[in-house]
């Protein structure tokens, strides 16, 4: 295989799992017995989140979900960050918080190594929202309101 047909596989693999979580996304409901959650708003594009965690007794997050609506990629994102922060303290939340957000601006991340660089393997489809500047928002909205939920405000923008 040429390295043009690797990368368009690549590529196509990459869109089915944003096209797979933006359809059918995961933790996509209500967590009724939330201790923290946020609002996101992206008002350039209409898409809006909620975050809701529930924080374990030993301070990690046992369990997280969302409710929302906008595109595929904003849904995606906030579906795959349910996934990948359950069972992570809150600073470890937010520094693949942090990393993504580089992901989303220059489509890499350098300083992603350790417990983050496994977590930003499932994250990789999102980077290529860095070739489209006005997706950036779309990819971070979520991950803005969960580092708001995380600090106990309850709202969040990606302006």
């Amino acid at each position: 295989m040429t390295g043009a047909a690797a990368f368009d596989e690549l590529r196509d693999l990459y869109q089915e799992v944003i096209l797979d979580h933006g359809r059918h996304p995961r933790n996509h409901r209500r967590l009724a017995d939330a201790d923290r959650s946020a609002k996101g708003d992206n008002p350039m594009c209409g898409d809006r989140v909620e975050v809701f965690l529930r924080l374990g007794a030993d301070g990690r997050i046992a369990e997280a979900s969302f409710e929302g609506r906008g595109c595929a990629i904003s849904q995606a994102s906030a579906s795959l960050m349910t996934e990948l922060v359950s069972g992570r303290t809150a600073d470890e939340a937010k520094e693949l918080a942090s990393a993504l957000r580089s992901l989303a601006r220059t489509g890499a991340c350098p300083a992603c190594q350790g417990a983050v660089a496994e977590a930003m393997e499932r994250l990789a489809p999102l980077g290529g929202v860095s070739e489209y500047p006005s997706r950036v928002k779309c990819a971070t909205l979520a991950w803005h309101a969960l580092e708001a939920a995380l600090a106990g405000e309850g709202k969040a923008t990606t302006e």
